[in-house]
């Protein structure tokens, strides 16, 4: 049950079970609807009280229903935090909003999402908060969207506060996105960062700030993704240039991990109002790939509620196991990702890549921390796509440090990253990586065996070759990883670069 206030005395009202993806909806809340529109300008505004208890539902829907002559529709909400004993959740309230298209999921009914980031938020055909679209609140049942991330012992108690305003809709600005090609070198390594958030969603910096931070951080490309929402995308164009290519995309945000689409349409909005025991995340990851972008999951294992990520790699195109500054959970991160290579090989199936990316959402996150460094034909969406896709790339720490590896055998026969060289078992090959910006650095080769060889700290300098013999027989893929130094004796550094496998031997039949 759910109490229920609209400004005439609280009622009980029942919760009404939506669907299989755990949400419930509220009784509606209405505004006058005389024969008469109200004069332009004039507003209404209406209050909602209620409680959540503790094992709420995913989603909390608030009907509203919408009368005909409104500009504009603004929400602006509350809800308690009480103090809870230590180890036990306390209270955290998401909002959102959909239309009169509904609440169905992929439907057309979205219209915004702030999850916690602000306590208010407008809608009008001109403009809207950041998170949210601009469009006309034509008339109908509109629904407010409350997602109880967490509910403390006591109960959520929540007040939210909607206002119409009447008056001319105006007329709708038409959107302008970023170029899908920048001034490429050819083909050539270029450097992104494919994950971060700006102010239209939880991030603090504007997208001239960001892209501002890219350049500074010696950036190709960048890939938008904010949190649920694809508002930013038309604010993007303005920053693109010949020297940097954006990208458009969105951070998936589901209670049971984030994904990231990499590289989407522009104004493509892909759904997250699912769990993995509801079994929808194969048709969103199938959208994301129709709406021609990568599925890649994020932080898979990150600590934070709802961040882990539950829902398997089949659907991936690749995995980000470095997030922001190392820290253990990429290390965990790291070890399962080279996990699925053993699996790979064992299976004769394709593998998947690693990338790495900032997440950063205001200072003193670092723009480029990690970066990826891809092997693309161009700088183009589509080129740096299939480099990603292949697994033609590295992750180094920042724009100083560069690499190649590669890997020779048999005839002058010369494979690279994410490459296969195809020579017999017992063939002699040399793994050779070349690195600059990497001062006292240790390279260590890893293998379907695990770490086989690891060589002396690289000079001051940074800069530095290391090479080691193998055959096929004895390694069915060697990667390699850039370790700082770590006084910690076996246990290894934090990263600084790590690359993408190559794999040994003809690929079984």
């Amino acid at each position: 049950m759910c109490d229920d206030d609209h400004g005439n005395g609280t009622t009980r009202r029942a919760l009404i079970v939506t669907g299989a993806t755990a949400a419930l909806t509220l009784g509606s809340v209405t505004f006058a609807s005389g024969a008469a529109t109200p004069a332009s300008g004039a507003q209404e505004t209406r209050t909602v009280r209620g409680t959540l208890p503790t094992g709420s539902p995913d989603y909390v829907y608030v009907p509203v229903e919408v009368p005909t002559g409104v500009a504009e529709i603004k929400v602006a909400y509350t809800y308690d935090r009480p103090s809870v004993p230590a180890g036990t959740q306390g209270n955290a309230l998401d909002i959102g909003i959909f239309d009169q298209h509904g609440t169905d999921l992929g439907g057309r009914g979205f219209r915004g999402w702030s999850g916690g980031a602000r306590t208010e938020f407008f809608l009008r055909v001109d403009d809207a908060t950041p998170g949210y679209l601009p469009g006309p609140v034509h008339a109908g049942t509109w629904h407010i969207a409350l997602g109880p991330y967490t509910v403390s012992p006591q109960g959520l108690s929540y007040e939210l506060t909607i206002t119409l305003t009447y008056g001319d809709p105006g007329v709708a600005p038409r959107p302008v996105y970023p170029p899908e090609r920048a001034k490429g070198r050819g083909r050539a390594w270029y450097r992104g960062d494919c994950h971060l958030h700006s102010w239209y969603s939880d991030g603090r910096r504007t997208p001239a700030e960001i892209a501002a931070l890219a350049r500074a951080a010696g950036l190709d490309f960048i890939n938008s993704s904010d949190h649920n929402t694809p508002s930013s995308h038309p604010h993007w164009a303005s920053e693109a240039g010949d020297d940097l290519l954006i990208l458009l995309g969105e951070e998936v945000t589901t209670r049971n991990g984030h994904v990231v689409a990499l590289g989407t349409e522009p104004g493509t909005f892909v759904d997250w109002r699912y769990r993995a025991r509801d079994n929808r995340f194969g048709r969103y990851a199938r959208e994301i790939r129709r709406a021609g972008g990568l599925v890649v999951p994020a932080h898979p294992h990150a600590t934070c509620i709802g961040c882990a990520w539950k829902f398997g790699f089949g659907e991936a195109d690749a995995v980000e196991v470095w997030n922001g500054p190392y820290t253990p959970d990429d290390e965990i991160a790291l070890a399962s990702w080279d996990a699925t290579l053993v699996a790979s090989v064992r299976e004769n199936r394709e593998w998947l890549p690693a990338m790495g990316n900032s997440d950063a959402h205001r200072d003193p996150d670092a723009i480029g921390l990690p970066q990826t460094v891809v092997l693309a034909e161009d700088l183009t969406r589509e080129a740096i796509q299939d480099g990603l896709r292949a697994g033609r790339s590295y992750v180094a720490e920042s724009k100083n440090l560069s690499l190649t590896f590669t890997a020779t055998g048999g005839r002058a026969q010369h494979a690279g990253i994410g490459e296969r060289l195809r020579v017999a078992a017992d063939t002699p090959v040399t793994l050779r990586l070349e690195a600059t910006g990497a001062p006292r650095c240790t390279v260590r080769f890893v293998t379907d065996q695990g770490v086989l060889f690891t060589s002396d700290p690289l000079p001051v300098s940074g800069a530095g070759v290391v090479e080691w013999g193998t055959t096929a027989a004895y390694a069915a893929y060697v990667r390699a990883e850039l370790r700082h130094e770590t006084a910690a004796g076996a246990v290894p550094g934090a990263l600084a670069a790590l690359t993408n496998p190559i794999f040994l031997g003809e690929a079984k039949r």
